[in-house]
């Protein structure tokens, strides 16, 4: 398995998957203690609540999300952030249509 990536990404060459109905990502840079992904919801879609042990750090880039993380939930909307920490149960609701920047540390081998 690769432990980084390439050292420029380009949106164009990096394939979207499909974790959840209504979600696509893209895995972005990453080596074994970093990690960025771009994640694009349709409205409606769900980011079913999960935990898992890495630090995760999110910047809304465009929509609107509502963000459950243990026992508190915000709506957020473009240029509002969140930290999850880890073992955390969180998930979100996306309100609008848009765009989460997730970065993670370590890495997310199951993303791979």
């Amino acid at each position: 398995m690769k432990t980084r990536s390439k050292t420029f990404q380009l949106e164009k060459d990096i394939q979207w998957e499909n974790p959840a109905p209504g979600v696509t990502r893209q895995v972005m840079a990453y080596d074994g203690q970093l990690m960025l992904v771009k994640v694009k919801f349709e409205k409606g879609a769900v980011g079913t609540p999960h935990t898992h042990y890495h630090s995760q750090a999110s910047y809304v880039a465009s929509g609107k999300f509502e963000l459950t993380i243990g026992d508190e939930v915000m709506v957020l909307g473009p240029g509002d952030g969140y930290y999850v920490e880890p073992d955390q149960l969180h998930g979100c609701v996306c309100l609008e249509a848009g765009i989460l920047i997730d970065t993670f540390s370590p890495m997310r081998q199951d993303f791979l």
